[in-house]
Parts: structure tokens; C-alpha cells; sequence
């Protein structure tokens, strides 16, 4: 088991944009489809990007056209870039893998993304 540690997060005013980062030990990243994850006050945790086998991406509706899931060729670490944020956007967010059997394994810290005037 590892455990992931994302980073990037900030104070940004709406219409910016932040890069977060994920990184993690050992052979995670290769061995499993991963996302990038976000739980706003009060919200449960959604899904917001997911990357799989030859770099396909899927994303959910509220970020489609504004957020990129990427990662370099080695795939370690992740990348969640996001623009055109919104108050709405402003959450804790995690990366982990896509495997609802497996993700209770692996929550990090999370980072934080608040934005606002």
C-alpha cells in the first residue's frame, strides 16, 4: 500500500487557474487507472478527472472544458491543471486511484483550492 501527497493548491480569485501535483512511492501509478478527486464543505467526495489505459481522460460535467488530467511518461507524478475556476470549483483535492475496491486505501492530505474575490 503507498499513499499519495498532493500539492499545488492555493487562493485563487475566480476565472484563474491552478496546476496541482500528485506524486507517489513506488509502482502505483503504473499499476493503476488514476483521478483526481474533490470534497467541498458539506458535499460528499465526486470524481472530477480520471485517466486510463492510453491516456484516455473522462471528466465530469462541471469541469468538463475547464480542468486537464495529465502525466508525464512515466506517469508519476499527476497533474490536474484547471482553469477558469469558479467558487463553485473551491474543495480539498485528492488524487487516487479509479478503483473503488482498492481507493479506501490510499487517501492523502488532499490540497486545498479556494476560490474567491
Amino acid at each position: 500500500q503507498g499513499q499519495f501527497v498532493e500539492s499545488g493548491g492555493g487562493l485563487v480569485q475566480p476565472g484563474g487557474s491552478l496546476r496541482l501535483s500528485c506524486t507517489a512511492s513506488g509502482s502505483i501509478f503504473r499499476n493503476y487507472f488514476m483521478g483526481w478527486y474533490r470534497q467541498a464543505p458539506g458535499k460528499q467526495r465526486e470524481l472530477v478527472a480520471g485517466i486510463m489505459s492510453g491516456d484516455h481522460t473522462q471528466y465530469a460535467d462541471s469541469v468538463k472544458g475547464r480542468f486537464t488530467i495529465s502525466r508525464d511518461n512515466r506517469k508519476n507524478p499527476l497533474y490536474l491543471q484547471m482553469n477558469s475556476l469558479k467558487p463553485e470549483d473551491t474543495a480539498v483535492y485528492y488524487c487516487n486511484v479509479l478503483d473503488q475496491r482498492l481507493v479506501h486505501n490510499y487517501w492523502g492530505q488532499g490540497t486545498q483550492v479556494t476560490v474567491s474575490s
